[in-house]
């Protein structure tokens, strides 16, 4: 039988989201998203710990998938915690245009050959 584990920053992703299981915006794994200058009073840990990766001096955006893998969270709750920066004014999404989306067509080639190297 192992050991119950000791890690001191083990809490529950429903604890971390306040019980919500989706996101209130459209936030996707894929969608990159750009961190607002400034702060605001009554962030939570882990809303701080995400801006905390968007230094200044950086720049850029960051797919929701590198911030949970930088922060070693569920992407679920990096989903949730994401929409909330949105929502606070803290986070924007970048805009997609829809004309560099790949043709349908491509697509499926590329599903048809993935599956046939399987």
């Amino acid at each position: 039988m192992s050991r119950p584990r000791q890690d001191p920053d083990l809490v529950r992703p429903y604890v971390r989201t306040g019980g919500r299981t989706r996101p209130s915006t459209d936030v996707r794994l894929e969608s990159v998203v750009f961190a607002a200058t400034g702060t605001r009073p009554g962030l939570n840990t882990d809303t701080r710990r995400v801006l905390a990766l968007f230094a200044p001096a950086q720049g850029g955006g960051l797919a929701v998938a590198e911030v949970a893998s930088a922060l070693a969270l569920p992407p679920s709750t990096t989903r949730i915690l994401v929409a909330d920066l949105i929502e606070h004014g803290l986070m924007t999404l970048a805009q997609r245009q829809d004309d560099d989306r790949p043709p349908a067509s491509l697509l499926e080639r590329v599903l048809h050959g993935l599956r046939a190297h399987a």
